[in-house]
């Protein structure tokens, strides 16, 4: 896959990528991972890229021509249409799902804005999509698109050394992931789940998805809404919440 980020500050993007799974993503050959700088396509001596707003109030945004321009470079060599993505408080929040559609794309286009903003013009002519990833507001648009990077470098084919942990983890089924726990056995914080050390499979199985569904009751109740669950996971989850009616809480042996 590969992915171009139109940022002021490319650098930043490829030290983010210098490291931990998008480095290892970049090393295997899965990801190639381009930094494009909009100053480098603005006019003048002082290379501008932003100016005041019309309107008045504070701040600057940034200017229309440099931002097109690196955008069309960026898409030069494309052999096929290229979604640009423009990374915004006011865009649609960011899921698993729609990082799932977006790593199975040859590649798209990150625009990392900066200042007040980018000139609305730009973004009704060249973007295609407007993406949050939450409700507050940053300096700008880079760390917003390294968390993105890295959500879609993970799912590339070969580049974690388990596929089984992408598929485990949380909201890759609409849930909350499950307790995990390594050695030692004992610890003065508590003792890991007998269970676990059971080697009974099934039962494993069970326990990881009762707790799975019970974690997202818990915390964040609202996805259980988006779902559709078996009777099992119903029977599973209502059992789960009688433990919880119980003042020692869930048997989790």
């Amino acid at each position: 896959m590969r992915i171009d980020v139109l940022t002021l500050f490319p650098e930043f993007i490829d030290q983010c990528a210098a490291f931990g799974v998008v480095g290892r993503a970049r090393e295997r050959g899965l990801l190639d991972l381009r930094g494009w700088n909009p100053r480098d396509f603005a006019e003048g001596g002082y290379r501008k890229i932003d100016d005041r707003p019309f309107g008045g109030g504070p701040g600057m945004v940034m200017m229309v021509e440099p931002l097109r321009r690196c955008i069309r470079a960026a898409k030069q060599d494309a052999a096929a249409a290229v979604p640009v993505i423009y990374l915004s408080p006011q865009g649609r929040p960011l899921q698993q799902a729609r990082v799932r559609e977006l790593a199975a794309l040859p590649r798209v286009i990150l625009l990392c804005g900066r200042y007040e903003g980018v000139d609305e013009r730009l973004l009704a002519a060249e973007v295609d999509e407007e993406i949050s990833i939450g409700d507050y507001v940053l300096s700008g648009g880079e760390l917003a698109a390294a968390v993105l990077v890295d959500a879609m470098a993970r799912l590339q084919e070969g580049t974690l050394n388990d596929a089984e942990s992408a598929v485990q983890d949380s909201f890759e089924d609409g849930l909350l992931d499950c307790p995990h726990y390594t050695h030692p056995v004992n610890h003065e914080l508590g003792t890991v789940p007998e269970v676990l050390r059971s080697g009974n499979h099934a039962a494993i199985a069970r326990w990881r998805r009762q707790q799975s569904l019970g974690r997202t009751w818990l915390r964040r109740p609202e996805l259980l809404t988006e779902l559709e669950l078996s009777r099992t996971d119903r029977a599973l989850l209502d059992e789960f919440r009688r433990w919880q009616e119980h003042p020692a809480g869930p048997d989790t042996d």
